[in-house]
């Protein structure tokens, strides 16, 4: 299939303005660009539509996007199906009191800083958030060390896995790191770039159609040979590749999330999962705004210093000239704490 035909079954948002784009999408400047399967556009279509009297805490801003597809990398989206609480909630378990009280929002404010500040995590994980993720399986593979979410994956041995492969952006194509075993260097550029891109789609082209042709069917699901059985989808999946897609729910408490996004939104982090952990960091901010900016100023943009290094600063702060000789930290402790200053 090319890829004109491929991009005409999918739903999703590109970001260019479009006047009849719904409301979520109107909130994040973005339209469709057809990620979703058509059942799935349904879906969100009659879940916007729909409107439930509640009791229970809303969020406003988190209720303008809900249900709408964030897109990520080439294929992939984040989007938010259902979520639990909000900053008020975590004051709230943190007192132990019944409604909001009387507090104002600047001793809320005061709370949530202190709670994270000193790592009183309890809190936090009374707020619950679901996500409906579709990302490339090498991808998942990282994500899913994070233990502590609850996850439901598609299934490839119930159904069939679509014709979508994650293709790295030219400036995403990079040389192994000289000094980060598991890291990039300098961008390829190119005939080398080229051959890399073209090797990578005609690979995975090619192990699709050898997965259709192992399942013995078309693209509608039509037997391609009457008189051939076809291999079951738990075996014929196993010659795809790792750049396909797949798809699971992610239901997470706020404490675990900001942990994984600590980890995962960081400059180290591998590109393809940190692009979905700074989409996952902006719907933070829609979501809990006082918590979000409380990790941004003691989490995402805070360092740990370990025992040596601090006594080591306190020489420097002393007035002392101190080498790495004469540090007491070996070369990498003292090279990751001289880049630590230095971004400071």
């Amino acid at each position: 299939m090319d890829r004109s035909k491929q991009d005409e079954n999918k739903v999703g948002y590109d970001s260019e303005p479009q006047d009849e784009a719904p409301d979520g999408a109107a909130a994040t400047g973005l339209r469709a660009r057809k990620l979703l399967s058509e059942a799935q556009e349904r879906e969100v279509r009659e879940l916007r539509s729909s409107r439930y009297e509640t009791r229970r805490t809303t969020v406003e801003a988190l209720e303008e996007v809900l249900f709408e597809p964030i897109p990520v990398l080439d294929h992939g989206f984040v989007r938010v199906v259902d979520y639990m609480g909000d900053d008020a909630a975590i004051t709230q378990a943190a007192r132990v009191s019944y409604g909001r009280g009387t507090k104002k929002l600047r001793e809320d404010s005061g709370l949530i800083r202190y709670l994270l500040r000193h790592r009183h995590t309890t809190p936090f994980e009374m707020c619950e958030i679901k996500f409906h993720i579709k990302l490339p399986i090498f991808v998942a593979r990282q994500w899913i060390r994070h233990r502590t979410a609850n996850v439901n994956e598609y299934s490839a041995r119930y159904s069939v896995l679509d014709r979508e492969f994650y293709i790295p952006a030219p400036e995403h194509l990079a040389a192994q790191s000289a000094s980060n075993r598991q890291g990039r260097g300098d961008v390829l550029e190119g005939e080398e770039a080229a051959e890399v891109l073209e090797t990578l789609k005609q690979g995975a082209a090619r192990a699709y159609g050898e997965y259709e042709r192992m399942l013995n069917q078309d693209e509608e699901g039509n037997p391609q040979d009457p008189e051939r059985q076809g291999l079951a989808r738990e075996l014929a999946r196993i010659s795809l590749p790792i750049n396909v897609y797949t798809q699971w729910y992610w239901k997470v408490d706020l404490h675990n999330l900001m942990h994984f996004l600590s980890l995962r939104a960081d400059p180290h982090a591998q590109y393809e999962i940190r692009a979905y952990a700074e989409v996952m960091v902006d719907i933070l901010k829609r979501w809990v705004p006082i918590t979000h900016q409380a990790f941004e100023d003691y989490v995402a943009g805070a360092t740990g210093l370990s025992a040596p290094a601090m006594a080591l600063i306190k020489r420097m702060l002393a007035g002392e000239t101190v080498e790495q000789e004469t540090s007491g930290l070996s070369a990498r402790e003292w090279r990751e704490l001289m880049e630590q200053l230095d971004r400071q």
